[in-house]
């Protein structure tokens, strides 16, 4: 067959993923229970390190009652008709001493949870690597590069605030008034209950407003989701739409969702700030300081308390405000801590592809699709009953109208995916029998939507062969047309691309050629490589092709017919079946759909030619 094969245009790979639906309060919640669940999991080898981290801090906080209670005991001392040095150096000291705990032991354990930090970063990014090496390569059809940035990076960013900070801080803030509150109770129990008067009603407050933000925080996190996507949707395909006219349209879809968004983030941010301010006047300082004079004035009047313990528990009651903002800032971090990490947990959960316990060696390079039935869903099928081989070292071109299943068909032999019902065989032994390692050494890809690495032109060739030379590298760049392109770089082969080697669309397509040439797999799967390259282009890969396609074991996607007319058989797929199988000239001489499908793209060739 003459090597006039092309590549359909592959589903970019960080296409956006289908709008996320909204969600319902029943879900929020369920979804936000789930969050807890997968930040806990990403904490667990942490969590002894963080307990001695809190531990240190209790202490820590609890030292900064010591200066109030060391001012009342010096005003005490002062106060008395003779004054006792002893007392007063034992006040000094006793500051200076709670003055290093706080330092020594708060310093501890900030490096203590900014160390558990580190390991819980390197072990989520380790773990999704990890997971991401496994998934079926299908996974990543379905779902956007953008959720795995995301996930790695900003996500991660997220948990950084409640693992190096919230923890402590939560646990001074606990702290310093449980013990600002013994030590009332010790100067008196009327005091304390001053002390802490205006608190419950902040708290039940605090607690209503919680729920309905936990609630509400995965409506939210799925408004963001549905006009991120919109965005890149828009900027990605804003060429395209005012090309034809329908920019309005593009722009219409994007508004929807920032509305859809800003209705969400303002039923998310209205009643939390309306009912944290209120909540924060019963404990902001002059209404704590009121209160507790105006009781403590009381007191003194009736002769139960001092005038110096008054004071002194009024000032320490004042530390209550302070410590209110800190746990509400540390609750709205482990919210954003859990939506994060609820979507790292969407990769550590992804299902990975079976492995077998000892794989087996194929014989020869043959495919063969037995009662082979697919769906994505579990549902809807997208293939039925599909029975085909694909003899050594042969050409078999898949045609059929879009949507047919014959990127899927053709998917199943690289383990996209695993059928349903049925088997793929390679060389007579099924793909689940065969390792994934040996599997890609016979399975090569040439696509149409090339994925270039951040690297040098020569790693990106030698990508499947790392050890191979760089005149092996430059041999099959030199049968792929691309060496002279190459070398015109200001580095060559060791240009970077995206950096100094900025690669056209055809020229990245005989990158990937040359790729494919030095992998030297014995199966190849084709998937339109020139639906989108020029005249020039064109030719020059359909030269690199040819030397790629030589004794191969070929599958080809065709939507040109006339590159695959010389196939050793044609597929005719329509609605997931197999509908005709053989040679170009028998299928028209049959008269069903194939002919049909020729009739037609013949007008359409003269009329292109014409033109």
């Amino acid at each position: 067959m003459a090597a006039t094969v092309n590549i359909r245009q592959q589903a970019p790979a960080n296409e956006a993923e289908p709008h996320p639906p909204a969600v319902d309060a029943g879900q929020a919640r369920a979804e936000a229970r789930a969050a807890a669940r997968e930040l806990a999991r990403l904490m667990r080898p942490v969590r002894a390190s963080m307990l001695v981290a809190v531990g240190l801090q209790v202490v820590a906080a609890a030292a900064t009652v010591v200066p109030f209670i060391a001012m009342a005991e010096l005003a005490k001392a002062f106060l008395a008709d003779q004054v006792d040095e002893s007392r007063v150096w034992s006040a000094v000291w006793a500051v200076v001493a709670a003055l290093v705990v706080r330092l020594v032991l708060g310093g501890s354990a900030l490096v203590i949870t900014h160390l558990a930090d580190l390991k819980v970063q390197r072990l989520a990014r380790i773990q999704m690597v990890e997971r991401l090496g496994r998934v079926p390569l299908g996974w990543f059809t379905r779902h956007s590069s953008g959720l795995v940035r995301k996930a790695a990076q900003d996500d991660i960013a997220d948990i950084h605030y409640l693992v190096a900070h919230g923890a402590v801080d939560t646990a001074a803030a606990a702290t310093v008034p449980l013990a600002g509150l013994a030590y009332l109770l010790v100067l008196d129990w009327r005091l304390a209950l001053v002390g802490i008067a205006t608190l419950p009603v902040a708290v039940v407050m605090f607690a209503v407003t919680g729920r309905e933000m936990a609630a509400k925080n995965s409506q939210v996190n799925a408004a963001v989701e549905r006009i991120s996507l919109t965005i890149v949707e828009f900027v990605s395909g804003i060429a395209v739409v005012k090309t034809f006219g329908q920019a309005g349209r593009a722009h219409a879809a994007y508004r929807k969702a920032a509305t859809e968004f800003a209705d969400a983030y303002g039923g998310w941010v209205r009643p939390m700030l309306s009912v944290e301010a209120l909540a924060t006047i019963p404990v902001s300082a002059p209404v704590v300081l009121l209160v507790n004079l105006a009781f403590a004035t009381w007191f003194v009047t009736q002769g139960w308390v001092p005038v110096v313990d008054a004071i002194t528990a009024a000032v320490v009651a004042m530390m209550i405000p302070a410590v209110i903002m800190k746990i509400s800032f540390s609750l709205q971090s482990r919210q954003t801590a859990q939506a994060a990490a609820a979507r790292i947990g969407t990769i550590l959960n992804a299902p990975v592809l079976p492995e077998p316990a000892h794989g087996r060696v194929p014989a020869s390079a043959s495919v063969e699709f037995d009662a082979v039935s697919f769906s994505f869903d579990g549902h809807h099928r997208v293939l039925h009953d599909i029975t085909l081989t694909l003899p050594e070292g042969t050409v078999t071109a898949l045609v059929g109208p879009s949507g047919s299943g014959k990127s899927t068909l053709a998917s199943l032999v690289a383990r996209f995916h695993d059928p349903d019902a049925g088997s793929v065989l390679v060389g007579g032994v099924d793909i689940r029998e065969i390792s994934s390692t040996e599997l890609y050494r016979r399975v090569g890809f040439v696509l149409e939507d090339v994925q270039l690495l951040d690297a040098t032109v020569a790693d990106n060739i030698r990508l499947a062969r790392p050890e191979a030379s760089l005149e092996e590298v430059r041999r099959v760049a030199r049968l792929a047309q691309i060496d002279d392109d190459i070398t015109a770089l200001p580095r060559g082969y060791d240009s970077v691309v995206g950096t100094d080697a900025l690669f056209s669309g055809g020229q990245a397509q005989r990158v990937s050629i040359a790729r494919a040439l030095l992998a030297d797999p014995p199966i190849l799967i084709l998937d339109e490589a020139t639906a989108f390259a020029d005249p020039e282009s064109e030719s020059r890969i359909q030269a690199a092709l040819a030397e790629l396609v030589g004794g191969r074991t070929l599958l080809v996607i065709a939507h040109r017919l006339a590159s695959v007319v010389g196939a050793d058989q044609i597929v005719v797929l329509d609605g997931g079946r197999i509908v005709e199988t053989g040679t170009h000239e028998h299928l028209l001489e049959q008269d069903g759909a194939y002919a049909r499908m020729w009739r037609a793209y013949q007008p359409a060739t003269v009329e292109g030619s014409r033109r």
